[in-house]
């Protein structure tokens, strides 16, 4: 039987841009991470789907509605295996809520001056997510 600390914990992660193609991160609040800036998301409860995990996390964190359309990649950060999604907004106000410490829309200037998660600029690179204004 393997120990609890070697099973993966699924989560999921929200990529959203904003009509101006500003993306929308948040400030961790707690652990790991905390004071860094990352993608909005959060562990898969039991018995929930991605989906359902993208649509609670975004509404818990940011006080947004959102739709997940597709899968954008997986990465494995220690023991979490973090699965990101395309969102587009359907609705709600911007605000930081739950375990973020903020929350906003930034361009490609102010994310560069971010003090970020490991491995994100990197990895929206790789899948064409940076801001794009």
């Amino acid at each position: 039987m393997r120990s609890r600390e070697h099973n993966p914990v699924r989560c999921v992660g929200a990529i959203t841009h904003d009509e101006r193609g500003r993306l929308l991160v948040i400030q961790r609040g707690h652990d790991p991470g905390r004071g860094l800036w990352s993608l909005p998301g959060g562990r898969v409860e039991p018995g929930e789907t991605d989906t359902q995990a993208v649509i609670r996390e975004m509404r818990e964190e940011t006080g947004l509605d959102v739709r997940p359309i597709r899968l954008a990649g997986m990465v494995v950060r220690g023991r979490y295996e973090i699965y990101d999604f395309v969102c587009e907004v359907a609705g709600g106000t911007l605000r930081a809520g739950d375990d973020a410490a903020d929350a906003r829309w930034v361009d490609a200037e102010a994310f560069d001056t971010l003090a970020l998660t490991d491995g994100l600029a990197e990895t929206l690179r790789d899948w064409n997510s940076l801001p794009r204004c």
